[in-house]
Parts: C-alpha cells; structure tokens; sequence
C-alpha cells in the first residue's frame, strides 16, 4: 500500500473512534479496562494491522501504524497504550521477518485468529529492561521454559491471552542467556500465573496494566524465540522490540497533545471574553499559547513517521538507533506534556475539574515519563552518541 494512498480513516473511522471516545471518561472514572474497545477494535482488524496480506492481515506498515496509533490516542489515551503493547509483538514479528527471521509468524497468525499478545517485559528495579532479567528461565528436556518472577506494568491484563516474557536461564553450558518466549493463559488457570487487581493510578487507567506473577508458567517449545547472551545486542528481535515500542509510545502521546489542542481550540473559540466583548480564540495572549503548542506539536509527526519508515524499509542507522529511537519517545513525551498544561491554560479553571477532558488528559500524559527509555536512559544515550562513552 502506497503511503500516499493511505487515510486513515480507512482503518479506524470516526464513527468507532467516537465510539471509543463516548467510553473513555467512564473507565477512567470507574478505573475498568474497556472491553468494548478491543472487541470494536479485533472486529475492525486492527489488532491484525501489522500482520502481511497473505496471512490475513492488513500489511500496514509501522509508519502506517504510527499514524493511526495517533488517531486512536487522540479518542482514548488509556485504549491506544494498552493495545500498543499487543501491536508492539505484532510489529517486532514484522520486523524481524523483514529481517530473515521468521520465530514470530504464531504471533502473526494468533493476531489474525483474533488473540491478544501482552508485554511481560518490566520489573521492579530492572533498569536494564531487555537487557538482563530478575526472573528465573528454567529449561525443559522438551526444549520449553518455565518461569518464576513478577513482572509489573503488564498492560491488558484482563484480556491477554498470550503473555511475552523475558528471563533469565543461568544453568546453560553457553553461560546465561536471556530467553524470551510466550506463556498461555491457561497458565492461569494452572495456578502458575497470578495476576494482581492492584492498578489504581493517578492516569492511564484503562490500561490495566496490572502486576503479574509466574511461579514456574510454562512457555512450550515452540513458543520459545529467542536465546541471547545479556547486554545490548543487534538481534532483529531485541531491535524490533526498541524500535516498534519507542514509535507507538511516542505515536500515543502525539496524539494526546493533539487532542489536547483542539480541545483547548474548540474552548477558546466557545468563550466571550467579557471585557472585549470577543471570542477568546481573537485574544492575542491565547494566540501566542496556541501558536506555541502547535510549533511544539508540528515537529513530532514528521519525526515519527521518518523514523518509522526507516525501520520499515531497513535502514541501518548502526549505533545511533538507540539515540535515534530514545529522543523521539522522550521529545513526544515531555513535548506533550507541556501542550497538555499549556492547552489548559487556554481552556481556563474549568480544566481543572475531574471531569474535563484536559484534566483525564493532564494526567494520562505523566505516564509517558516512566516508560522505556525513560529520562535518565534517554539522556545517557544521547550524551554517549555526542559526546562518546564516559572515560573509565
């Protein structure tokens, strides 16, 4: 598909968007995961988006998919970072078969049959995220790995039905590997997962993002896809899980500061300023404000959408990707999160309520400070790609 050829509301139109968008101020109230979201989303085909033609999916491309991972974000923040997380295993599967590695095709397939693919990635304390582990990876005679650790954050919670993990197997002959596979949720079902109702957060409460337990979770031999030493590492798998996570984060929060200015349009041009006797949106102050946000704003997209294309079309950027794919998701993050307060400014005090959507806004965008590569990663990397490794 031609990306000139491509409008997005081919994929999500603005009648499913509002759908979701009429949903999003009761979950977050009510702090409940939006079910009718993902089965409106499974039936429009998003969930397949990213999975070629020939097996029954869309064949978008993450440019594409960036794009309309802004859309959806721009109707329910808390529905886009949860779904991200089942299109992020989609897209490494893209990824890594446009790179000759064909160990995800089941997480292809799964999407088209209509399953739900977690991140079982994070864990307390772990700053070096795909790179090393806390959690125990035991092997099977079979070829499978059981696992036994707690991973947090682990968005989906109440719909996922195949949850990707990484842990540690510090028992191989080849010294410790990183292994990452796939557990069932019937692992559930086995007393071998336990998932914690413990996700009650300032925002982003949609995603659910609850806290799981493994004690020994079963991930069969064929659901076994990779085995790397720990550390950085060029694997198209490791790549593809940077690469399509930093994009989709950073399309997500684009599309929160986006809503965030028509929302703070829409106000400005509602409200008669008594003194002048003129809309708001003529007020030279509020010009300046909104004028400010979109100078903001514009820079992201172009960014967003260079960068996915060239993963999308194998560019090979060596050492700098990690810089590359670090400062587009912390710029998307921190540039949202200052619209978002500026675009509350121009809406005035009424933003402040709960129940104003700028203020559901202000606060799902703080999420974004707390994911891979957070500020810390983000600044190390770009200082090392500068400035060189710190002297010993």
């Amino acid at each position: 598909m031609a990306s000139d050829a491509f409008d997005p509301a081919d994929h999500l139109d603005d009648a499913l968007l509002e759908r979701i968008r009429s949903r999003a101020a009761t979950h977050d109230r009510e702090n409940t995961f939006p079910h009718d979201d993902l089965d409106d989303l499974r039936s429009a085909g998003y969930l397949a988006a990213l999975v070629p033609t020939e097996l029954g999916g869309r064949g978008l491309t993450l440019a594409q998919m960036a794009l309309l991972q802004q859309r959806l974000a721009g109707a329910a923040p808390a529905t886009a970072l949860a779904v991200n997380m089942h299109l992020v295993w989609t897209g490494v599967a893209k990824v890594a078969s446009d790179r000759g590695v064909d160990a995800l095709r089941f997480v292809q397939e799964g999407a088209v049959a209509g399953e739900v693919f977690a991140f079982g990635i994070s864990e307390a304390g772990n700053d070096l995220v795909l790179f090393g582990s806390d959690t125990e990876a035991s092997p099977r005679q079979d070829g499978g790995y059981t696992f036994t650790g707690t991973k947090i954050f682990t968005s989906l919670a109440p719909a996922w039905t195949q949850l990707g993990v990484h842990g540690l197997d510090t028992t191989s002959a080849d010294g410790p590997q990183i292994v990452f596979a796939f557990v069932p949720r019937t692992e559930e079902h086995d007393g071998r997962i336990a998932t914690s109702d413990d996700w009650d957060t300032l925002g982003m409460r949609a995603t659910q993002s609850r806290t799981t337990r493994l004690d020994g979770a079963l991930a069969p031999a064929d659901r076994v896809v990779r085995r790397l030493a720990p550390g950085p590492s060029p694997d198209p798998m490791v790549f593809g899980i940077f690469s399509v996570f930093e994009i989709l984060l950073a399309s997500v929060y684009t599309g929160i500061a986006r809503r965030a200015i028509d929302v703070a349009i829409e106000t400005a041009a509602a409200r008669t300023s008594k003194r002048t006797g003129r809309s708001y949106a003529q007020d030279p102050d509020i010009r300046w404000r909104v004028a400010d946000m979109a100078l903001a704003y514009d820079a992201l997209p172009p960014q967003i959408t260079a960068l996915a294309h060239d993963v999308d079309t194998l560019v090979d950027h060596g050492a700098r990707w990690f810089a590359l794919l670090a400062g587009l998701k912390h710029r998307a993050v921190t540039s949202a999160k200052d619209i978002v307060g500026e675009a509350m400014l121009v809406a005035g005090g009424a933003s402040y309520f709960s129940g104003s959507e700028l203020s559901r806004l202000a606060r799902d965008v703080q999420a974004g400070l707390f994911h891979p590569s957070d500020p810390e990663s983000a600044h190390s990397a770009l200082a090392t790609a500068w400035l060189g490794p710190v002297e010993d």
